[in-house]
């Protein structure tokens, strides 16, 4: 109805994914980061975790749009309360293999059947599981055993779990998963979008379908989108739709805050959105921290992870001084530095390593040319031992001291790049 009202080619706000309508927030781009690593690792987990309505589906749709059908075969299941035998079948049906019979082992049979065919053909398998926290502890774990299928020392099977935060607590928590946790390479928690990022939101959505700024917006109103949904993008579409429809029940051409308080009225009345703790719950959760898993991530998105997530406390204003303090060329000429510096020290150590060796090996000849070694011989052969221990262990506290200057270059440098002014457009 409205789309017709404002010449528009067709609704901006559906409610269902679309990877046309993918809207590049700060946490989506992060989320994408962390997608495109742990694809690029082609095994393991990467778990994507986030409220009901922050755009998971969305993201993964759009990631999925962009990869070569040629190159990788990709399964999406949508689960429910699943034990450990059901999912095996469901991700069977999910490939398209047929399995004969309905016990377990023939399933697995088929798949890993399967999963070698599209290996020997030159494709990547990766299984999409939405909904994860419907999933039983039993059916995760068969998730883990077919992470174990390999072709050689060749990975057959990757996983991208999704679901809300208390799959996130349960992959976290829980001590029959510790398993699986080590397998995680990747994880974010998709928080919801900042207030000045509404605008732009709206504005990308109405522009996919030919929007030409007809209706036009009351600057407030998007700040009032914002109060009342969190910047949770469903809620925002919720509300948006219904902005819309009223604007053209009324023939507007400009929404204003009188409509907005209208609509939320109606909505609050009816139960669509509830009356503004949400919004709330939203602000609160930018203000802390992003705990990811730590168990089998590499140490490159370990340090990743703590520059985008640090702590309220400490970490703003170390942000904001790095973010005055550093620029890129300088950070790789510092990382470049470090880099040499612990490669030099690294050959020292192998050097004191190789004359040790040489030293023992001279004693011990002059001990056996005497045939009865005196206590002075001995007693230098210690203190050469003692020496060549000292020196090592002086030589690895260098090293020790490098490698945290290292990951704190590292870390101002992801800030940067992150926090900085090369921000991309909305994709």
């Amino acid at each position: 109805m409205f789309d017709d009202f404002y010449g528009l080619e067709a609704r901006p706000f559906q409610l269902t994914p679309d990877p046309a309508f993918y809207f590049e927030s700060v946490t989506h781009r992060k989320a994408l980061s962390y997608l495109g690593y742990g694809l690029a690792q082609g095994e393991g987990f990467v778990a994507i975790t986030g409220e009901v309505g922050s755009g998971k589906s969305t993201l993964v749709a759009y990631l999925m749009a962009t990869i070569d059908p040629g190159r990788m075969t990709a399964a999406n299941v949508v689960t429910s309360a699943l034990d450990g035998e059901e999912i095996v079948h469901v991700v069977a049906r999910a490939f398209g293999v047929e399995v004969d019979g309905h016990d377990k082992a023939s399933a697995l049979g088929a798949i890993e059947a399967f999963l070698h065919e599209e290996a020997r053909a030159g494709r990547r398998s990766l299984l999409i599981v939405d909904e994860a926290q419907n999933l039983s502890i039993t059916a995760l774990e068969e998730l883990r055993m077919l992470s174990n299928f390999q072709l050689g020392s060749h990975p057959l099977l990757q996983t991208l779990l999704l679901g809300q935060p208390e799959f996130r607590t349960t992959l976290m928590e829980s001590d029959r998963l510790e398993q699986l946790r080590q397998r995680v390479i990747a994880t974010h928690h998709l928080t919801a979008m900042q207030p000045k990022e509404v605008q732009a939101y709206i504005e990308h959505r109405l522009t996919c379908v030919g929007w030409d700024g007809n209706p036009s917006f009351d600057q407030r109103v998007f700040s009032g989108i914002y109060e009342a949904t969190g910047g949770v993008p469903r809620r925002i579409n919720q509300v948006a739709n219904r902005l819309l429809l009223l604007g053209s029940v009324e023939q507007r051409t400009r929404i204003d805050s009188a409509m907005l308080t209208q609509v939320l009225d109606e909505m609050k009345h009816d139960g669509t959105i509830g009356h503004g703790h949400e919004g709330e719950e939203a602000r609160t959760a930018h203000h802390h921290p992003d705990h990811s898993l730590d168990n089998g991530v590499p140490a490159s998105v370990a340090i990743a992870h703590d520059a985008a997530f640090a702590s309220e406390e400490d970490g703003k204003s170390a942000t904001r001084a790095n973010h005055a303090a550093i620029d890129a060329p300088a950070a790789i000429a510092l990382i470049e530095s470090a880099l040499a510096d612990r490669d030099a020290q690294i050959c020292e150590l192998q050097q004191a390593v190789v004359e040790l060796a040489n030293k023992a090996e001279a004693h011990e000849a002059q001990a056996l040319e005497a045939e009865d070694p005196s206590a002075e011989l001995v007693g230098h052969l210690e203190a050469q031992l003692a020496e060549a221990h000292e020196r090592t262990a002086a030589l690895e506290a260098r090293l020790d001291e490098q490698e945290r200057t290292l990951r704190h270059v590292l870390t101002m440098l992801i800030e940067w790049v992150e926090g900085g002014g090369d921000q991309r457009s909305a994709a």
